[in-house]
């Protein structure tokens, strides 16, 4: 996904919903602060989207321009209507948001997720597609060891959790460097 194609998102979610302000998570949401990340992170068809005022609208995206809609067999792309508390965020998280808001979005505006915080949610997810999403993120300088471990304690999230978050982290960093990349330790 482009920033363009994010944008376009943005805008039929507003036409869609009739709401001002969304909350974009997921991997898509790198867009806000890199609009032209390096390929590895615009693999992604989908945007995870909720209007901020109304997320019980979630349901209506989804519906009108989800995956398999008439909206992503025209473009090749799609929103997915999310729920707030979909991606495990830091506390702070509100404060660190990337707006996105031109006439490419009517005017609508995007709030999408600090690198940061996008590393940190998907490192909780810790799926495999997450796993390879952080280690890039390592990779291509957009975040180091030391920035994530640090915040990782603003996670919500018990003490046990925290260590294993913190363990996950310093493994992905490591294999990072293993595999050759210059990133700096903790």
């Amino acid at each position: 996904m482009t920033r363009e194609e994010l944008e376009h998102i943005i805008r039929a979610s507003g036409d869609i919903t009739d709401q001002y302000e969304f909350v974009i998570v997921g991997s898509q949401s790198m867009l806000g602060s890199v609009p032209n990340p390096e390929k590895v992170f615009t693999v992604s068809m989908e945007a995870d989207i909720y209007p901020l005022q109304a997320p019980e609208l979630a349901d209506r995206i989804d519906g009108a321009i989800g995956e398999g809609s008439p909206f992503h067999q025209k473009f090749g792309y799609y929103a997915q209507g999310v729920a707030p508390g979909t991606a495990m965020l830091p506390k702070d998280w509100m404060q660190r948001v990337h707006r996105v808001q031109n006439d490419r979005t009517q005017g609508r505006v995007g709030y999408c997720l600090d690198v940061l915080d996008l590393f940190l949610s998907k490192a909780a997810a810790g799926r495999e597609k997450d796993r390879e999403f952080c280690m890039a993120l390592f990779e291509h300088g957009y975040v180091t060891p030391a920035q994530v471990l640090k915040a990782a304690e603003t996670m919500p999230v018990d003490d046990k959790e925290k260590r294993t978050l913190r363990a996950t982290i310093r493994r992905w960093a490591r294999a990072v460097r293993d595999a050759g990349h210059n990133i700096p330790e903790e």
